[in-house]
């Protein structure tokens, strides 16, 4: 059994005066802080998330 890809996101910009539905995605992501960073499974729902948010956050493969 393949091991599923995950991904490793880091937010790298503050989320103030962002759009509300910017600010709830990131919080959506478990993101709280500035240079935070949480690990997800490579899933369509997480990289659409990622799309909202691209300009905010760092995403590489853990």
């Amino acid at each position: 059994m393949a091991a599923k890809k995950q991904l490793k996101i880091t937010q790298i910009r503050s989320g103030i005066g962002k759009l509300e539905p910017q600010k709830r995605t990131i919080k959506a992501l478990g993101l709280k802080k500035m240079h935070a960073s949480v690990i997800h499974n490579d899933m369509p729902s997480i990289r659409g998330m990622l799309l909202r948010v691209k300009h905010l956050v760092k995403v590489e493969e853990a």
